[in-house]
């Protein structure tokens, strides 16, 4: 890998680090974020959905699983294969094409004629589902500045929160309506074509990454000009000398050297792997949550007063989860708060598991099932999504994050597909025994990741000391500054 111009490109990349926070990341936040909340709703709101088609289809077991995990199995290949692309194409290229996948997917899913094509058009919805993830991360992510990033990237992935309550009003609200089963579920699955309408024109107009823009296509000029409005004008003075730069040519890090390098293969373990049991377990329970809910309540409750529980107790315990993860992630560290959150959510999942009598006590469950939800959001649910976003060098940041975010959605349908089936043969408490142990092994591979608080993308992804040494004698290259030391 060569960088160019090392001094200039160091000094744009300290003035991203102490940009402000201006109109521009606010507008950033809702931008990105709005992915999350179509995201969320249309993988939420699946659960309630499908237990409307189940009856009105009268599908079996496996039919209403795959209808219910197609979606994460789409999120699976979606997440790696748009993750790279926006590495090699832009950041915004691929910004504005998921927000179109998922808008066309989740009409279609709506007018399905029968279980077949849903499942296809579930999948397809997957494929920008997962897309977003990488790039909506990488983007808040490269805007933040060093002391805000936490928040800011948090902040997008916290409307994730909205849109699953969302979920929830809207499945009440029609079955509270009275309105005809069949066609409750087909204006539920429509609506989710709705924020992602709505953010697509925005998408197109925000600024590519300065950061993908000065060290992977060596476009200083446009970097800078991105950077001063974003930076609402303060930098102005510091980025005068760079955007007269010429643009030049700047290798990219192979995806060889990216799952060869020891540093970077360990990391993508680690990323990966802990998103990948978190997803297990949260998904699994998520998703099912009507009818974990339902089957404590008793068989005389109704849909509606299951849905009803779970709004309240994601509103009170999950909700709170989120904002306060974002509000204090860069105080506590990205990493610290992934490693309190782990062990506190598993050792719920536990207790309900362990403790006679809790599933079919409704106050007690309640509780525990709430503690989980908090520790899951203030913890690892909102963490997995920021770390992977931050350890990866600018040429294959998104590739990292998307490699990690597929993975984590392949665990969430493995999650999915198999909580009903494990709960029906060894009750809701032994499904949560095992969620329990995936708690487990998320705290315990966390320690393969770097802590990236208060620290520059450019050092914790390596590249800070090839900045620095590019400003020395040019190699034989013109235009260029070789630094072999990016593998070591």
């Amino acid at each position: 890998m060569t960088v160019t111009s090392g001094s200039a490109i160091g000094s744009l990349t300290v003035a991203m680090d102490e940009a402000p926070i201006s109109q521009f990341h606010v507008k950033a936040i809702f931008t990105s974020g709005m992915g999350f909340f179509t995201d969320a709703y249309d993988l939420f709101i699946i659960g309630t959905a499908s237990t409307l088609i189940t009856n009105q289809w009268h599908l079996d077991t496996t039919q209403t699983g795959l209808i219910n995990s197609m979606t994460l199995l789409g999120a699976f290949l979606g997440a790696i294969v748009y993750g790279r692309l926006a590495d090699r194409v832009g950041r915004k290229r691929i910004y504005g094409l998921v927000a179109g996948i998922m808008l066309v997917f989740a009409l279609a899913s709506a007018f399905s004629p029968n279980v077949l094509w849903l499942i296809i058009f579930r999948f397809g919805l997957g494929l920008g589902v997962g897309g977003d993830y990488p790039v909506s991360a990488v983007l808040m992510s490269e805007y933040s500045n060093i002391k805000n990033r936490g928040k800011l990237v948090g902040l997008v992935f916290s409307l994730q929160a909205l849109g699953t309550v969302m979920g929830y009003v809207v499945g009440l609200t029609l079955l509270s309506a009275g309105i005809n089963h069949g066609e409750a579920w087909r204006i539920m699955l429509a609506l989710g074509a709705v924020p992602s309408a709505m953010v697509l024109y925005s998408r197109r107009r925000m600024p590519e990454s300065p950061r993908f823009q000065a060290l992977v296509q060596g476009r200083h000029a446009e970097a800078a000009k991105n950077l001063a409005v974003y930076s609402a004008g303060a930098l102005n003075g510091a980025l005068n000398g760079i955007a007269t730069l010429p643009a030049v040519a700047v290798h990219r890090m192979r995806l060889r050297e990216l799952l060869t390098t020891r540093k970077y293969l360990l990391t993508l373990i680690g990323t990966a792997g802990t998103w990948f049991v978190f997803d297990y377990a949260y998904y699994g329970n998520s998703v099912s949550a009507p009818l974990i809910v339902k089957s404590v309540l008793g068989s005389g409750h109704t849909v509606e007063q299951a849905l009803a529980f779970n709004l309240i107790m994601f509103s009170v315990a999950a909700v709170p989860g989120y904002f306060l993860a974002a509000a204090f992630m860069d105080r506590i560290g990205h990493r610290r708060l992934q490693l309190i959150g782990f062990p506190l959510m598993g050792l719920a999942f536990l207790l309900i598991g362990v403790i006679p009598g809790v599933t079919t006590a409704v106050v007690p469950f309640l509780l525990l099932f709430g503690v989980s939800y908090f520790f899951a959001e203030f913890g690892p649910n909102t963490t997995t999504f920021v770390l992977a976003g931050e350890c990866y060098p600018t040429s294959v940041r998104t590739t990292g994050h998307g490699i990690s975010a597929g993975i984590a959605k392949l665990g969430a349908f493995i999650g999915v597909y198999l909580f009903p089936h494990i709960s029906k043969a060894f009750g809701v408490g032994g499904a949560l025994e095992f969620s329990a142990g995936m708690s487990l092994a998320g705290f315990l591979l966390t320690f393969l990741i770097p802590e990236p608080s208060q620290r520059s993308l450019e050092e914790i992804g390596g590249e800070r000391e090839l900045l620095v040494l590019a400003g020395g004698p040019p190699s034989s290259v013109p235009g260029r500054i070789s630094i072999p030391e990016v593998v070591a």
